[in-house]
């Protein structure tokens, strides 16, 4: 299982990786912060990235934050990494 640490910032336009903040990468998220909303297209957005079912992507930490880690179940760390800034370029 791999995890990532994400620098989240929602109520964007669409839902995009925009790059790296700091040791994070950071992604545009188009849902509010709001009864979970942004958590769930997170985990959606993540996993149709990564071709893996929803159900294998969890936000281990950090879920009422800007900053969150995720983990991916049978992805490794720097398989999601490279898979979420190649596409955004």
């Amino acid at each position: 299982m791999g995890t990532l640490a994400l620098h989240i910032v929602p109520r964007a336009r669409a839902t995009a990786v925009a790059g790296m903040h700091g040791d994070a990468v950071k992604v545009r998220v188009a849902a509010p912060p709001v009864d979970g909303a942004a958590n769930a297209e997170l985990v959606r957005f993540v996993a149709a990235r990564l071709g893996v079912p929803a159900s294998a992507v969890t936000i281990a930490g950090g879920a009422g934050g800007r900053r969150k880690t995720i983990a991916v179940q049978g992805v490794a760390s720097d398989e999601i990494r490279h898979a979420l800034l190649e596409t955004s370029a």
